[in-house]
Parts: structure tokens; sequence; C-alpha cells
């Protein structure tokens, strides 16, 4: 999930929902929030059973992985997008198209109003993210504030990039280069910003996913299938005649088709670990002995 926030039109959520974790991790996000809302208003007993029903070790490992990607992958994911943009623009692109479908299949039951609303999310964003904004030169303090919740939001919606929101408001540049130069005092301010705004999200988007599942699911397919005009490998510019050449796709189709094949095999572990724990769960509700022995 790290390494893909850093790039530009990946989101990290749509790894969360490759790996299978992405409505346990809203829901612990929420349940968090909750304690720490029920903490703020002097209901110590609600905060305490809250508190309790927080998978906590399964978020700081996850924190934790989220953290040392971004902080040992930045320099790495920065020097490819400007030497190898299109073979890396073409990875994530095979990564994302992989994500789609994997979420295509969590939809239990589609029909014509969700078939629309994917198409619908899709094309809105396939035109909002053609949206660019200048970089911001020496932004304020609260600006970095502003621009840790827009980013956490995108973030935990499959198909938003955090990176790419950071590109279209200006802040892609600073922030990255903040992250790059250890600039704690200015992460802190970002950071702030970001548990705001997880916090604030985190409990409409658990209620969405319970109440309005596939509903919810057929827009983040839409915002996936949108978001991948960000990732064309060919963006506005290049020299297309250069890509009359067969060798000019060789790199970039056989990137695609890596970061595809990768998706899968992932979607397909998770499911097999998903599985597993169902199993187990239901195995522990069995009676230990025959019913003739009790």
């Amino acid at each position: 999930m790290g390494s893909a926030d850093i790039v530009p039109g990946v989101s990290g959520g749509t790894m969360a929902l490759v790996l299978g974790i992405y409505e346990r991790l809203v829901h612990n996000i929420r349940t968090a929030a909750g304690g720490i809302s029920s903490l703020l208003r002097g209901r110590m007993g609600r905060a305490r059973r809250q508190f309790g029903d927080v998978e906590w070790l399964f978020l700081v490992f996850l924190a934790a992985g989220i953290g040392l990607a971004l902080f040992s992958l930045a320099a790495l994911i920065e020097h490819l997008l400007e030497d190898e943009p299109q073979a890396t623009a073409a990875a994530f692109f095979g990564l994302v198209a992989g994500s789609i479908t994997i979420a295509w299949r969590l939809v239990r039951r589609w029909d014509p109003l969700r078939l629309s609303v994917l198409v619908a999310v899709a094309l809105a964003a396939f035109f909002l993210l053609g949206l660019r904004s200048e970089d911001v030169t020496e932004p304020a303090l609260w600006m970095y504030f502003a621009a840790g919740v827009l980013a956490i939001v995108a973030m935990i919606l499959p198909g938003i990039s955090g990176s790419f929101v950071l590109l279209m408001i200006g802040m892609y540049e600073a922030v990255l280069t903040a992250v790059n130069q250890r600039d704690l005092g200015i992460l802190a301010v970002f950071i702030v910003g970001a548990a705001i705004g997880l916090a604030a999200f985190s409990t409409l988007l658990d209620r969405l996913l319970r109440d309005h599942h596939d509903t919810v699911m057929a827009v983040l397919i839409g915002l996936m299938a949108g978001s991948l005009r960000v990732l064309w490998p060919w963006p506005d510019g290049t020299d297309t005649a250069r890509l009359a050449r067969p060798v000019d796709w060789v790199v970039p189709l056989i990137a695609a088709a890596t970061g595809l094949v990768v998706v899968l095999v992932i979607g397909w572990a998770g499911q097999r670990t998903q599985s597993r724990e169902i199993r187990t769960q239901n195995s522990d509700r069995v009676a230990p002995f025959p019913d003739s022995e009790l």
C-alpha cells in the first residue's frame, strides 16, 4: 500500500482491496475513530469497549509496512518516474487493470443500476483526472494540513490516488521533497491532517459498505477504471512517431503484463487466506465431541 501511494494514479486502497483486507481495514479505522471520539467526549466506558474491538496488531503492522515503503521507496519511485516513465506507468496500469478484475468478483449481484453507476463514475473520474495544477512554491503549513486531509481520503478509496490528488492541487513535489529530506515538522502537520481526514471519512465509508455493499463496490470499480487514464504509458505530448517501431512497445507491454499477473496472483493468495480463516472460524464453532458422546 505504501509503495502504491507514492505513485500518482495508484491507490493504496486498491492494493488493500486486492489483498482482501479492504473492508477489515475500513472497519478497524472506523472503530478506532469512534473510540477517540468517545474519549474526547468523556465517555470512558464506551471508549474502552470500542478500543477493545480494534485489531491493534493488524493496524500497527500495516502502518509500519506503509511507513517503511514510503521512506525507503520514495527516492526509487521518483527516479523511475523520471527516467523510465513509460515502463513504470505501464506496470501500474497492469496493477490497476488486475485490481478491477478482482473487485468485479466481489460484487455479489450485478443489475442495470449498478452497471450504470459504474459507467457514470468511470466517465466522471476519467475527465476529472485530466485536471492538473501547477506546483505550489513554498506552501504554508496549513496547505500541508489540507493536503493530508485530501490525500488520505483518496488513499483509502480504491481507484483514487492520494499522490495524484496532491499532483492535482500542486502539492505533490512539496510533500515528496519533505519525505526525502525527512522534514519532520512538515510531515507532522501532514500526518495530523491525514489522521483527522481518515477518522472522519472512515465512519461514512464503513456504513456505506455495510448497508450498500454492491453499489459501493460498483463505484470503486468505476473509480479504478477511470484512473487508468493517468497511467496510460504514452500520455499527451509523447512522440507517437517513435511508437511505430514494435521495439518501443515491448518493454511497456511486458511491464503491464507483469503488473497484471502480480495482482492476480496476490488476489488468489488473498482469497485462499480468507478461505482458510473462514474455515478455521467455522471449525471453532463445532462441538468437540459427537452428539452421541455428549
